[in-house]
Parts: structure tokens; C-alpha cells; sequence
């Protein structure tokens, strides 16, 4: 170890080149002590690891030092009715936010208790979009209309990159002399922006090569990825997912402690009202946290929950109650590839039946999704309730958050 550091103090080894030299946890665990000597801290907790470090080195973390634990919990039993996920499910959710499984599990008592949450999933498609240079905005046209004609060319030389990926859509708009592209891809079991990248790649060249447009970025921000937008909101990314279910008056009394008014209209005043006089693009409480919890869980990139806050919940009168409902229209998700190959990931994938590759492909993924929105409709239901009911406040101190 020695002549390593040595080798790191002086400059002739870089921190990236371990592994080159070494096995992958010896390479950690070198990198680890010297960052912990240059920064004068110890760094015992990230160094204990249960995980593979052979492939996590190889295909998740450059220059590791370690990992860091996030607390697990679980919120359920929920009972889902879906197209894909059709069962009773414990949620996996890794947060440090006390309080907030507490919540969910209750959105969960009451689903369960209501019969289940209707989910179904309306759209998938993952989405990359090139922006091309033009000579001017005659020009820009000619491109769109170059590329709406030859679709067929397109997704030809697209697809032959991917064994999976196909192309579901092309939308084209401009601004100016820019013009961009939207693919859309159904990607199988895979989140898919790895596929969708290089299969946009081959289109792009394709399209440069017949209109004398100038590519400039293989990702124009009109995807738009892992960040607010619009489009995203309005034509989706990923999957699209709605989940709702049908309360009584006393369901809502026995379990929330509210009644089926004060619930439609704190939805109304606070997740439509509110949200739009602050200009917000989500319409919802809080999605993101259930989001972010299962994402992190479950070895999704946490950065798309900026797409998986983009929520509306939905209250209308009933009969007999309410109807609840949550529409996600962007949930990047796969159950393949990235972060869910970490084994203790791929534990809470195993946990929900959805790990790996599912029969049909793409079947895992879309049952993914669906959990996903049913516990956020969970999340959803309790956190209006306790708004509902002005119990927030008290929760948390009770709990001593």
C-alpha cells in the first residue's frame, strides 16, 4: 500500500488508475486512505461495504472510496390492481426523513382497506432529442420536413443499434435556425437512455448526412432530462402512470380522521391553486418523496425524480366519497442495467417480483412503474388527510422529527 500512496503523493499514479494496477478493493480501499490523509478525516463508515465492488468499479462509480447507507424501511401491504402489477406489495423506501413511511404506510391501510388501487400505464416511451444548426429558417423547415417524411428511414438506421429499442415517435420543432428532434423508444426492460443515446446518434447522423443540417448536441434539452420542463409534463418521458382509488365517507373518517370535503378541497386550494399561482409544473403534495425513496431503493437514477415530481392528484366527488387519483407522466424507470445490478438494489427489486428482465420484455419495468404509483398515491392520500385534518404539525412532533 505504501509505495501506492506514494506513487499518488508524488503524482506518477492518478486516483483513476488504480484499478488498473490493483483488484477493486484493494484499489478502494488505497484511494480511501489517501483522500482520508489528504483530508486529515476518517473514513471507516464509507469503507464498509457489503457490495460488489468488482462491478460496481467496472460499470457505476468512478474513483470510489466506498459507499454510503441509506436507511431502508418499508411501507405496506398495498394492494395494487394493474395491468402489470397485480398483487399485494411491501414498498421499499430509503429516506432519513423521519415521518415519512409513517405516512405512507398509512396511504397504504387505506388503499388496502378501499380494495386496492386501480394503476394502469398510459404511455412509455424514453426520449432523446439532437439539436441540429441550419443556415437559416427556410432551411430549418426543410429538415422537418425532410425528417416527417422519411420516418421509416430513420427508425431503420435508429434500430439497428439496439436489440431492444424501437421507435415508438418522432416529433421535430424549431427555434430559429435550430432545429430538434424528439425520439421516443420503447426500451424493454431498461430505463434506456444508454440505448436511446446511441440509437439517437445513428438517426442524427442519418439526418445531417440527407439535409446538410449540422448536428450540435446529441442532446438538444428538448428530451428533457433531469431537469423541470414542460414537455415532459404535457407528452411524458419514460412511463406514464396514473393510479387512483374510490373512498368512502367512512374509510376517510376511520383512517385519515378528515371527511370527503375537507379532502377535495384542500386538493383544490393547495395542489391546484397553489400550485399554479406559484407556477409550479407539479400538481401534488408530495410525489417526489415517494419517488426519490423507491428510486433510491430500487437502483433507479435518483436524478430523474426532477421528472417523477411532475404529479397531478386529482380529487372528485363520489357517490358514496371520493375518487383519488395520481398521474405521473414521467417516470424514467427500468429494471435492467444502471444502479438495480448493486446487489442490495436488486434485493428490493427481488422484493417487489420485478428484478431483471421480464416476459414479455418491458413487463418488469411497466409492473415497476406501477408500484411506484400506487405509493404515490399512498403518500398522496395521508398527506392530504393530515392536511386535511391539521394533524401535520402534530405528526412530526409526535414522532419527533
Amino acid at each position: 500500500m505504501d509505495e501506492y500512496l506514494r506513487r499518488l503523493r508524488d503524482g506518477t499514479l492518478k486516483l483513476y488508475a488504480l484499478e488498473k494496477e490493483l483488484p477493486p478493493g484493494n484499489a478502494v480501499a488505497i484511494r480511501r486512505r489517501f483522500i482520508e490523509e489528504e483530508a486529515g478525516v476518517s473514513l471507516d463508515r464509507i469503507g464498509n461495504c457489503s457490495i460488489s465492488l468488482d462491478t460496481v468499479v467496472k460499470k457505476n462509480c468512478e474513483n470510489m472510496v466506498g459507499t454510503v447507507q441509506v436507511p431502508v424501511g418499508v411501507a405496506g401491504p398495498v394492494r395494487v390492481k394493474g395491468g402489470y402489477a397485480d398483487g399485494t406489495y411491501y414498498l421499499p423506501l430509503a429516506t432519513t426523513e423521519g415521518a415519512l413511511i409513517a405516512s405512507v404506510n398509512r396511504g397504504c391501510s387505506l388503499i388496502t382497506a378501499a380494495g386496492g388501487a386501480d394503476v394502469r400505464i398510459l404511455k412509455d416511451g424514453m426520449t432523446r432529442a439532437p439539436v441540429f444548426a441550419t443556415d437559416n429558417i427556410i432551411h430549418a423547415k426543410e429538415v422537418c420536413d425532410w425528417v416527417i417524411a422519411h420516418e421509416t428511414e430513420i427508425k431503420a438506421e435508429a434500430e439497428s443499434t439496439t436489440r431492444f429499442g424501437k421507435i415508438t415517435g418522432i416529433e421535430v420543432t424549431t427555434a430559429g435556425t435550430s432545429v430538434f428532434v424528439r425520439f421516443s423508444f420503447f426500451t424493454g426492460d431498461a430505463m434506456g437512455m444508454n440505448m436511446v443515446t446511441i440509437a439517437s446518434a445513428k438517426a442524427a447522423g442519418l439526418i445531417c448526412q440527407k439535409t446538410g443540417a449540422r448536428l450540435i448536441a446529441l442532446s438538444g434539452n428538448w428530451c428533457t432530462d433531469k431537469k423541470p420542463a414542460a414537455v415532459n409534463l404535457v407528452m411524458g418521458r419514460g412511463k406514464t402512470a396514473s393510479a387512483g382509488v374510490l373512498l368512502t365517507q367512512d374509510l376517510i373518517g376511520k383512517v385519515l380522521k378528515t371527511d370527503a370535503a375537507s379532502l377535495l378541497e384542500v386538493n383544490t386550494r393547495k395542489n391546484l391553486v397553489g400550485s399554479a399561482r406559484a407556477g409550479s409544473f407539479g400538481f401534488n403534495a408530495h410525489a417526489a418523496n415517494i419517488v426519490a425513496a423507491m428510486f433510491i431503493a430500487c437502483g433507479q437514477d435518483p436524478a430523474h425524480v426532477v421528472e417523477g415530481s411532475l404529479c397531478m392528484t386529482t380529487v372528485d366527488p363520489a357517490p358514496s366519497g371520493v375518487y383519488v387519483s395520481v398521474t405521473l407522466p414521467a417516470l424514467p424507470v427500468g429494471t435492467v442495467g444502471g444502479g438495480t445490478t448493486v446487489e442490495t438494489q436488486a434485493e428490493c427489486l427481488r422484493l417487489l417480483g420485478v428484478a431483471g428482465s421480464g416476459d414479455p420484455p418491458g413487463s418488469n419495468a411497466r409492473k415497476f412503474a406501477e408500484i411506484v404509483a400506487a405509493g404515490v398515491l399512498a403518500g398522496e392520500l395521508s398527506l392530504l388527510g393530515a392536511l386535511a385534518a391539521q394533524h401535520l404539525a402534530r405528526a412530526h412532533s409526535t414522532l419527533g422529527r
